[in-house]
């Protein structure tokens, strides 16, 4: 176990010995309400929540995943060698009155004992309610909501995005402020688990790892997966809305890209599954080997669409320095060239007012001393300057009139305008990018732009390293962007920590660039 704080809580060795995890306080009344359960085959299954995802307007992902001793390091989650029957209910109550779609499915070891159902024939744009049963016990109940019809108008849309984070290294306020937040989506844009345990001081670590070990098998994954949804604060956030969920880095292991290295194709395959077993996303995503579909689009009536990119599976190796003839090598991608027809192709229709771009790493360019002759960081697109390019050069051949890129990847809150060309600093503004703080990962140690930084990058509007989530309200004629902060992650009682908006700004629509609110 790594050293950790006065203030560490081992919940991993706590639940461990216990073999179940107490049910959650910070869910919802309704959430929490739970029938007695009768003497089982097995002990209460449902210590790891419950979640939706990937809403379209006549359906949208419930899940669950079976395990009454989720941090086990054998990974099977405390569940025996067996299949499961589980039901599921669908109603427009919260007290399960009126249940308009039921079933039951089957899983096994085969899956991690997770279940994906995805019913059809919902009713667009409306709010349900769902929950699970097997062995006599029924979870906490869940939360979701359909997408609005595609043709239908939207008076306004209310997301939170997040990325990031480490188990060790605070308590996930953040995902306790997007729930209070009730909105209607959440999107999160990678590094949900990290491979490895955290690096930093003892004095930056809350809590520790039940098992210790770098994430390389399976086995490994699903435990450390199962031990971060033991939160209560993400399980609120996840029973509160449906997610729409990518992948970056950690997930498999720290800047891995489309070649055999840093992760081979085994490590690939049990980290696919384990990432597939633990979301609620759709059956199209079952990983195929050392392969994964996760690039995918959400509409929201006429209001917004969603494009999720994938900036992992298909990139180029990263430059092996900060190698400008490398870096801005007109044929190289971060998306891989299926993908990016893919998108573009999108670009040529527009249905709704408002395009956003969740993927996971800086789009803007950050340019630490205003030399076009040298080069920053190989990971974000400034290492892919040929995909920028072209992707830039797409939505404004197209016309595409109000385009928002969503990041995660680098623990601090930024706002930046999209231009393309970041040299000529009187060129038009294309765009916006918002980027989002970390759930807990910290930034400690990292420097605030310097006056002469910022001169170099008058596009980067903002800048603030603080934990948090980004809240975005849209209608049809602006977009108000709020960054929310937590004022102490590494403090575990709520009742000392405040979660407060510390900038907040507008685009209005049809006029590219952020203004402060």
């Amino acid at each position: 176990m790594a050293q950790v704080n006065r203030r560490l809580v081992l919940l991993g060795g706590v639940a461990a010995a216990a073999g179940a995890v107490t049910l959650p306080t910070s869910l919802p009344a309704w959430a929490r309400s739970r029938t007695a359960a009768s003497a089982p085959a097995i002990r209460d299954p449902f210590q790891l929540g419950v979640a939706s995802g990937d809403p379209l307007p006549d359906s949208v992902v419930l899940w669950t995943r079976l395990a009454p001793a989720p941090l086990n390091e054998d990974g099977f989650g405390g569940m025996p060698d067996a299949a499961y029957d589980v039901e599921w209910e669908l109603a427009t109550d919260e007290n399960f009155g009126s249940v308009v779609q039921n079933g039951t499915v089957s899983t096994s070891r085969a899956m991690g004992h997770s279940v994906h159902v995805e019913p059809e024939g919902l009713e667009a744009g409306r709010d349900y309610f769902y929950r699970f049963r097997t062995e006599g016990h029924l979870s906490p109940a869940g939360r979701t909501r359909t997408a609005p019809a595609a043709d239908s108008a939207v008076d306004s849309l209310t997301y939170c995005f997040t990325s990031c984070q480490h188990w060790e290294e605070g308590w996930y306020h953040a995902h306790r402020g997007i729930a209070d937040d009730d909105p209607d989506l959440v999107l999160f844009l990678g590094d949900y688990i990290y491979e490895k345990p955290s690096g930093r001081e003892p004095e930056l670590k809350v809590r520790g790892l039940a098992v210790t070990d770098e994430t390389t098998t399976l086995a490994l994954y699903r435990a450390r997966y199962g031990q971060h949804k033991t939160d209560s604060d993400l399980q609120a956030a996840h029973a509160a809305a449906p997610w729409l969920v990518v992948f970056d880095d950690h997930e498999v292991v720290n800047n891995w890209n489309s070649t055999s290295s840093p992760a081979g194709t085994q490590r690939k395959e049990e980290a696919f599954q384990a990432f597939y077993e633990n979301m609620p996303i759709r059956s199209s995503a079952v990983p195929d080997g050392a392969k994964i579909q996760l690039y995918r689009r959400f509409q929201w009536g006429q209001l917004a669409r969603f494009h999720l990119l994938d900036t992992r599976q298909h990139r180029d190796a990263q430059a092996e320095d900060d190698s400008c003839s490398v870096m801005r090598d007109p044929d190289r991608t971060i998306t891989g060239s299926e993908q990016e027809k893919w998108l573009l192709d999108a670009f040529a229709t527009q249905p709704s007012t408002w395009d956003f771009l969740g993927q996971q790493v800086f789009f803007a360019q950050r340019d630490g001393d205003g030399d076009k002759d040298t080069c920053d960081d190989t990971d974000a697109w400034d290492g892919y300057e040929g995909s920028r390019d072209r992707i830039t050069q797409g939505w404004v051949d197209a016309g595409v009139p109000n385009m928002v890129v969503l990041t995660g990847d680098v623990h601090r809150h930024w706002a930046a305008d999209l231009r393309q060309d970041y040299f000529d600093h009187d060129s038009a503004v294309v765009g916006s990018e918002l980027v989002t703080t970390s759930v807990s990962s910290t930034s400690a140690g990292a420097e605030p732009p310097s006056e002469q930084w910022l001169a170099n990058n008058p596009h980067i509007k903002y800048c603030q390293g603080e934990r948090g989530y980004v809240r975005v309200t849209a209608t049809s004629g602006e977009l108000k962007a709020d960054f929310r902060v937590v004022s102490d992650a590494l403090e575990q009682d709520p009742a000392k920590v405040e979660i407060t908006t510390d900038a907040s700004y507008v685009v209005e629509a049809g006029t590219p660039g952020l203004k402060p609110a």
